[in-house]
């Protein structure tokens, strides 16, 4: 599994990929600049997508070194895999994502 493959890297090596990956979905899409970065995204974040229904979050890059964030983009790759066009989707309740990033804050 690509999990595995990952606790060998180092943590910045594996920050970087799952942010190269993030940062090029959606690049043929509009509302993104030349680059293909989301326009309304401020620099030092990123969009997540939470819950059943997908709900668009802008979150800090810094809540990639927080090891309970790790754990959701762990869970994240196991039922998704980063390489798809649906974004960088959490698998939890937006409850629990809320109530998780307001402690991370």
């Amino acid at each position: 599994m690509a999990i595995r493959k990952y606790n060998k890297l180092p943590q910045t090596a594996v920050l970087k990929q799952i942010l190269k990956r993030c940062s090029s979905l959606g690049k043929k899409q509009h509302g993104y600049d030349e680059n293909g970065l989301p326009i309304d995204v401020p620099k030092g974040h990123f969009p997540v997508y939470v819950g059943e229904n997908r709900t668009r979050y802008i979150v800090p890059i810094s809540f990639l070194t927080h090891p309970e964030f790790q754990c959701l983009l762990r869970q994240a790759e196991e039922e998704f895999g980063f390489d798809h066009d649906m974004g960088l989707t959490i698998p939890c309740e937006e409850v629990v994502f809320r109530s998780l990033t307001s402690m991370l804050r």
